[in-house]
């Protein structure tokens, strides 16, 4: 058995294992929609196989609902960012600046993942958004930037993560 025969098995051997998946986000579809279709809240093109931001609109393009506006609509997170600390009060214009960027830079590539709400009580900031990977790519930047305690937890019964930053 050569070299290439013996990682091939190698791999299969972890391919089989038990491990569990976070489960599916309930807003991805079943079906594809019909293409192309345009997110007539957004402007998202679903285009190829998969949404993406384009211009111009393609010819024919139908209206249909994009998972992410879907799940702003129904006030509905995949992610939860809960900051806190006295950092925060002091450095608040530059951790919204570096959140803000990472979520256009996010944006940029997958159009599905947004931030939906900020909100802010009792010295926390609450952010929600419409995947998990926002969350934990924003909780990565903070603590890269500015270091501080980051605790990221995955839901193991449903699509959600919820990351809590502190400094």
């Amino acid at each position: 058995m050569g070299t290439h025969d013996k990682l091939r098995s190698h791999g299969q051997h972890y391919k089989n294992r038990g491990v569990k998946e976070i489960g599916h986000d309930p807003y991805l579809e079943r079906h594809k929609p019909p293409e192309p279709a345009v997110c007539p809240n957004c402007g998202v093109i679903y285009h190829h196989g998969h949404w993406q931001w384009a211009q111009p609109l393609p010819a024919g393009a139908k209206a249909h609902l994009c998972p992410a506006c879907h799940r702003v609509r129904d006030e509905y997170p995949a992610g939860y960012i809960v900051l806190s600390g006295p950092f925060l009060a002091q450095h608040r214009d530059e951790v919204f600046g570096l959140i803000r960027n990472e979520e256009a830079r996010a944006k940029t590539e997958h159009p599905l993942e947004r931030i939906m709400q900020i909100s802010e009580a009792n010295g926390e900031i609450t952010i929600t958004t419409t995947d998990l990977h926002l969350p934990q790519r924003i909780g990565e930047a903070l603590d890269h930037a500015w270091q501080g305690k980051l605790e990221i937890k995955y839901s193991p019964d449903e699509y959600l993560v919820r990351v809590y930053w502190q400094r």
